[in-house]
């Protein structure tokens, strides 16, 4: 169960960066309650998380997950570059997150 409250606090991580590129100097109301919500459940799931996984361990895969995530989004959503090392680099990213999980 906390490994999945740690994906879950990864993927909200993903969405408060997300949310903060259009926040706009905290003006825009919308995205920056979808930013101060997104924050707090993803730091509120990796306190959860940490309790059973060890801190480095959470921590490493929390940031993983929510660095990994940014960088798709923005090739996806804002079509940021997709060059071939910045996709293996992004793999290999992904690669060491699931490495974290299988060595727990």
């Amino acid at each position: 169960m906390a490994w999945l409250l740690l994906i879950a606090g990864g993927l909200f991580e993903v969405g408060f960066t997300t949310s903060l590129r259009h926040v706009d100097g905290f003006r825009n109301w919308p995205w920056v309650l979808a930013f101060l919500v997104s924050v707090s459940l993803s730091m509120g799931l990796l306190e959860v998380a940490s309790r059973s996984i060890p801190m480095g361990t959470a921590y490493a895969v929390w940031a993983g997950i929510g660095a990994a995530g940014t960088a798709i989004v923005g090739i996806l959503v804002y079509h940021e570059a997709a060059s071939l090392p910045r996709l293996l680099l992004l793999t290999g990213l992904i690669g060491c997150i699931v490495g974290l999980r299988l060595l727990r």
